[in-house]
């Protein structure tokens, strides 16, 4: 039986997004590693010791739900076997996420030299984008004069729209007519298909250095700025939440 395949295969199938997909291949993996039996003869109690076991260990609680989900999931979806697996282990508490102020925002922007990092750097802030959603970015995708875009299977695998600021426009088209060969190639380019997400947390985290910000600034503190200033200037919850591809209000607060 290959297990990954099956997962994959019925993830596809069900709109599952690939990232989710390779988390559900390895926590299951990683599950039959450790208990050694075949599929069929797995049962309740094998599941709970294994999650008992990264709990003794320190694994926090987000941790044991993705593999808890994975395990359902394996079960439930692929074997059409149901285990009544109703474990409930509780999640770390959240803390608040990292804000930067509108002036801390403009500080990392002056921090950044290269043009095309600026550029990158005040697209996911303007437009409340995920790294991931950034790097994957065309030309095809964006409707600049009419000041919108398109993220194409965003998270959840999900499609979203999102404003583009009035103060990059001119930038920005400018860039992709230098830059892009075709309305389907990346926007922003690495050495083989699109930029990674490693080297766009690399570039945020040298211009916080470099603008001497103590907060722990990376990609994603760009977009939780992003909203956090909308609600400062008298947006709703609703309206963030719509612009941020969130799918209730509770993710968004």
């Amino acid at each position: 039986m290959d297990i990954p395949e099956l997962i994959r295969k019925e993830g596809l199938r069900r709109g599952l997004s690939h990232k989710t997909i390779r988390t559900y291949r390895y926590c299951v993996r990683k599950f039959f590693n450790w208990c050694k039996k075949e599929p069929n003869e797995i049962n309740k109690t094998d599941i709970k010791s294994y999650l008992d076991l990264m709990i003794e260990k320190g694994a926090c609680g987000n941790t044991i739900n993705v593999n808890l989900n994975a395990l359902k999931f394996f079960y439930g979806n692929v074997l059409n076997r149901r285990l009544t697996i109703n474990i409930r282990y509780s999640k770390t508490p959240k803390a608040l996420p990292t804000v930067l102020t509108k002036e801390e925002v403009a500080m990392l922007m002056n921090s950044i030299n290269n043009p095309k990092h600026k550029l990158m750097a005040k697209l996911m802030y303007s437009a409340g984008l995920r790294v991931s959603e950034l790097v994957h970015l065309k030309p095809e995708h964006l409707e600049i004069e009419n000041g919108y875009g398109w993220v194409r299977h965003g998270k959840g695998n999900k499609d979203r729209m999102f404003v583009i600021a009035e103060s990059i426009k001119e930038e920005l088209a400018s860039y992709i007519s230098k830059e892009c060969a075709s309305p389907d190639s990346y926007i922003f380019r690495g050495f083989s298909g699109h930029l990674t997400t490693a080297s766009v947390r690399s570039v945020i985290k040298n211009a916080r250095k470099n603008a001497k910000i103590s907060k722990h600034a990376h990609p994603h503190t760009l977009r939780h700025s992003f909203s956090t200033h909308l609600i400062e200037n008298g947006s709703s919850v609703a309206e963030v939440q719509s612009l941020l591809g969130h799918s209730s209000a509770e993710t968004t607060m």
